[in-house]
């Protein structure tokens, strides 16, 4: 098997990844290899088991069988320190996943006081660098139910940078943002990847996938059935299904109002 430890270029290497959920088989044998300060766009029809996937990178959904390697260790192992291995993952989810009770502030440094240890001071000077790196400088005393989604979902990105992560797992993090929303977040995350944060990034936006990835996948039926570079996958697709998903999403059919 393959593993980061012997090629140290890559950031995350999924071999054979399987998943079942009772008798359904969500991933069926998925194999990935993500290069250190690279960006990998998933795409698919949604149920393909994109998000399923993302979960099984910093486990939070245990893998039936295969193995996730990041940054040279096996988290797939039954051995390992899942804990200590997750401060390297930052995860962006759809829905924010802020603390409501608290302000912006105590979003950003509650991880880093009692996971990283970091002193109070340490965890708010980097907490404030990381909620100025999003656009948000000044804002940390507001209660996220008083920001946009938009605004609440940068403020997630800030708290999964403030644990300095090595990988960053988006899982399709514009989807719950009004459309208006959505720029301000993809500036960020293209922001990101222009510094060579290492990604891989579910999405719907193929846009920002034609533009910032270096390679896309394209998933359907819990399998890998393309993946290349975008102007390949998106531009020129060899598989049928591919092809299908992409006409549909890159020409929605307006469909007649019932009479």
């Amino acid at each position: 098997m393959s593993t980061a430890a012997e090629t140290p270029e890559l950031a995350v290497d999924i071999t054979g990844l399987r998943k079942s959920f009772g008798h359904v088989e969500v991933l069926r044998g998925i194999d990935v290899q993500v290069k250190r300060g690279e960006v990998v766009c998933v795409i698919g029809p949604s149920g393909s088991g994109k998000s399923t996937l993302l979960r099984c990178v910093n486990v939070l959904e245990e893998p039936t069988a295969g193995s996730v390697v990041v940054d040279g260790v096996e988290l797939t192992d039954p051995d390992v320190d899942i804990d200590a291995a997750r401060t390297k993952i930052g995860m962006v989810f759809q829905s924010f996943n802020l603390f409501s009770h608290l302000d912006v502030l105590n979003n950003l440094t509650i991880a880093q006081t009692k996971v990283l240890k970091r002193s109070k001071a340490e965890a708010k000077q980097t907490g404030l660098a990381n909620l100025e790196r999003v656009g948000l400088a000044g804002r940390e005393t507001a209660m996220p139910g008083e920001l946009s989604g938009g605004q609440q979902q940068r403020v997630a990105i800030a708290r999964a940078l403030s644990m300095n992560p090595d990988v960053m797992l988006f899982d399709e993090p514009t989807s719950a943002l009004d459309p208006e929303l959505v720029g301000d977040v993809l500036v960020v995350m293209r922001r990101l990847a222009d510094e060579g944060m290492t990604m891989l990034v579910v999405t719907h936006e193929m846009q920002f996938a034609r533009e910032v990835a270096d390679k896309v996948l394209f998933m359907d039926d819990g399998v890998v059935v393309e993946e290349g570079p975008p102007e390949q996958v998106i531009g020129n697709p060899q598989e049928e299904r591919t092809r299908t998903f992409l006409s549909r999403v890159l020409n929605p059919v307006h469909v007649d109002r019932a009479e």
